[in-house]
């Protein structure tokens, strides 16, 4: 055996669904959501929707709708 490592021995490849990556993440959306930023984010992103980005904004969604599964069905059956 080549790699006798259990995932757990310090590893850096913490496999699927990396936890440091999650925890990281989410300590950075809460810092954002409760600094002073969001509103002016919100106002950039809404001039930006108005402004000649927003054909760029479009094709890059539409791109993005491509790949995905789909909507979850169960929405639908909540509504």
């Amino acid at each position: 055996m080549a790699n006798d490592k259990k995932p757990t021995d310090n590893s850096p490849n913490e496999g699927e669904g990396n936890k440091t990556a999650a925890r990281e993440y989410n300590e950075a959306q809460r810092r954002f959501a409760q600094s002073d930023k969001v509103e002016e984010k919100a106002r950039e992103a809404e001039k930006a929707l108005d402004g000649p980005e927003n054909e760029v904004l479009r094709q890059a969604e539409a791109v993005g709708k491509r790949h995905g599964a789909g909507e979850d069905p169960a929405v639908k059956k909540q509504q």
